[in-house]
């Protein structure tokens, strides 16, 4: 079970030593968006993925691939690629904030997610003050909704 809150980020208000932290690069495309099943490149790790429908609770299942079997996959993807850097920043209480800057055609989004044990853990969180907007009840910042629907103010909202 995979239990986040998600949220939007401002360019301004990133961490200034950010690039102190562990940083993974990520590629991933959705072979179908209802429910998810998704490729991913992390690093040279690739996984397989299913998430059932849900915000901020759903199920997850992680399959590892080979590089080769997700070369395969790869064309096979609907919609955009999404690419993005992934920072671990350490948060309060052994959690951890998971900041994705997009690239590609998501250039300028900043979004952060942090995961939970508990839904009751998830509900009683409080965000540092960096983090933005609560977007973890919209499924508008689902990567698999942002692969099949690029708009261009997603960028406007989020290059301030």
């Amino acid at each position: 079970m995979e239990i986040e809150r998600k949220f939007l980020i401002r360019k301004d208000d990133l961490p200034q030593d950010l690039a102190s932290y562990p940083c993974h690069r990520i590629e991933q495309g959705y072979l179908c968006t209802s429910p998810v099943v998704r490729i991913r490149r992390q690093d040279d790790d690739y996984f397989l993925t299913y998430k059932s429908r849900g915000l901020m609770s759903r199920e997850e299942y992680n399959l590892p691939l080979t590089a080769e079997a997700y070369e395969h996959l790869k064309p096979k993807a609907d919609g955009i690629l999404i690419t993005k850097d992934r920072y671990v920043i350490p948060e309060k209480d052994g959690l951890f904030i998971e900041l994705d800057v997009f690239h590609g055609e998501y250039e300028g989004v900043l979004l952060a997610e942090v995961e939970f044990p508990t839904e009751e853990a998830a509900n009683a969180y409080t965000a540092p003050d960096w983090f933005g907007e609560d977007v973890t009840y919209s499924t508008r910042y689902h990567n698999s909704t942002m692969s099949q629907s690029w708009q261009s103010d997603y960028c406007s909202l989020h290059s301030q």
